[in-house]
């Protein structure tokens, strides 16, 4: 009997730590987000980053997000890309604007694991304001308030990082709310 009751206490307990592990990575668009998938593969799942998805495929990083990485994602929804100009993600799209597509798109990505306390220290080190430099050459102002971390891409606009530190097989995404946009 008391051997029944431990079983029992130690498979409640392994059921715990399995949930409680599970439940570490934040949902992004309804859907759940795998520490084991790379950017790719959590990324389609999300019904608030459709846009990006097939601005992604459109740039043909596919391959280069579900890469061995590490990558830091900024990942603007819907909403950032619908808040852009009328026509703007429209234009976007067209094969003969592959190249602009995908300066926009590499401004929104880091070569790095960056979790969001580690971005948090950097700005308080750097008197609060941290340059990060992406892989399309954009350099983003980041800045912390009231543990929320912003961005300030290079025509001034502002996003903000609304769920941090959904970890990737290959790095981590931090969902924005708007675009980044590069100078042109």
């Amino acid at each position: 009997m008391i051997k029944s009751v431990l079983r029992g206490f130690a498979l409640a307990t392994a059921m715990s730590a399995v949930a409680f592990a599970a439940a570490k990575n934040p949902t992004v668009g309804g859907a759940a987000m795998f520490e084991s998938k790379n950017i790719i593969e959590n990324a389609v799942n999300s019904k608030d980053h459709t846009t990006l998805v097939a601005a992604v495929k459109a740039a043909g990083l596919v391959g280069t997000l579900e890469g061995k990485g590490p990558f830091t994602v900024f990942a603007p929804t819907n909403e950032a890309f619908a808040a852009l100009p009328k026509g703007t993600v429209d234009t976007l799209l067209k094969p003969e604007n592959k190249a602009t597509l995908t300066k926009v798109l590499t401004c929104h990505v880091v070569a790095a694991d960056a979790m969001a306390k580690t971005v948090a220290k950097m700005i308080k080190d750097d008197g609060g304001e941290h340059d990060i430099k992406t892989v399309g050459g954009c350099v983003l102002k980041a800045k912390e308030n009231m543990g929320k971390i912003s961005l300030t891409d290079e025509n001034g606009g502002v996003s903000h990082v609304t769920i941090a530190d959904v970890k990737q097989s290959n790095g981590v995404i931090h969902v924005v709310d708007k675009v980044l946009l590069p100078k042109m």
